[in-house]
């Protein structure tokens, strides 16, 4: 017996239902989707013990290109508030997702809608929850989306949101007086995904792959990189660890086979997980550290 697609959905949809009766106390909290986790993160820490969160992409793993399963389709219908990044990184979400719910019953939050986006080479950058500057305006908007659709509990989201805004706040002055004297003004990276940094703190960057973590670069780039490198006498190349080295270890090769000095490799976060027991601020505070010494603070 063929069974469709929308059968599917349709079976998958009378099982949540069924699950949501006999759980009475996940029912009573606000059901709340967000595409990946710092999105899941914010609306966890400000929605509290009202929520309930789910994060439709796994830990750590590559949002530009993953595509929503049937069960995630299912869990944005039964939603009351669902949260995207929007600035093109999970554009799935509007093309694949969006047309397929019904919208008349939820709050669908754009977390990025009013944020003043960067550019590069035509692109959009879509990294914005990587400056902790940024991505307080986008827990702000998941603020709002809460006391909206639950206005009862506003008095504690508002404080919770006062909490994290501090959180927010603090990080980014550390930030702006961790490197406010440096002596280098550049860093290389494996993935360009640090731009909303840059822009804010006062850097450049320049990375093996930009925008896009599809692209596939070619020798000409990293021999290209090695001489920026040599030119700013820099020896200190990052990446996210929770992705491959390989062109991370190819820069560092090269740059020790021509200059005699031994490069670092050192972690910038990308956190879009839990990573060593550290979650989102946790990796950002590692993030400057490690900031301070390719820059030389």
């Amino acid at each position: 017996m063929l069974v469709t697609t929308a059968s599917v959905v349709i079976i998958v949809i009378v099982a949540v239902s069924f699950w949501h009766s006999t759980n009475p106390g996940e029912a009573d909290k606000l059901n709340v989707v967000a595409t990946f986790y710092p999105l899941a993160y914010f609306a966890e820490e400000i929605g509290g013990e009202y929520v309930s969160v789910l994060q439709l992409i796994p830990h750590n793993t590559e949002v530009h290109s993953w595509q929503p399963s049937i069960s995630g389709i299912v869990a944005v219908d039964e939603a009351d508030i669902v949260i995207y990044n929007g600035a093109d990184l999970d554009n799935w979400f509007e093309t694949d997702i969006l047309p397929s719910i019904n919208q008349g019953n939820k709050i669908i939050v754009d977390s990025t809608e009013g944020v003043e986006l960067l550019e590069a080479d035509g692109l959009l950058d879509p990294h914005t929850w990587i400056s902790p500057y940024v991505a307080k305006q986008q827990a702000q908007r998941i603020h709002l989306a809460l006391i909206q659709k639950d206005p009862e509990h506003k008095q504690y989201y508002d404080q919770r949101w006062q909490d994290l805004k501090a959180k927010f706040e603090q990080l980014d002055n550390d930030y702006v007086t961790g490197l406010s004297n440096v002596q280098k003004d550049v860093i290389f990276v494996t993935h360009a995904a640090f731009g909303y940094l840059a822009a804010r703190y006062g850097f450049e960057q320049h990375g093996v792959i930009g925008l896009s973590a599809d692209e596939q670069p070619g020798a000409s780039v990293i021999a290209d990189l090695v001489d920026m490198m040599l030119n700013h006498t820099t020896y200190v190349v990052y990446v996210d660890p929770v992705y491959s080295d390989e062109y991370a270890q190819a820069l560092k090769y090269t740059l020790d086979s021509k200059t005699g000095q031994s490069a670092q490799i050192l972690n910038l976060y990308f956190m879009l997980g839990p990573v060593e027991d550290m979650d989102y601020f946790e990796q950002q505070e590692s993030n400057l550290n490690n900031l301070k010494l390719g820059l030389e603070a």
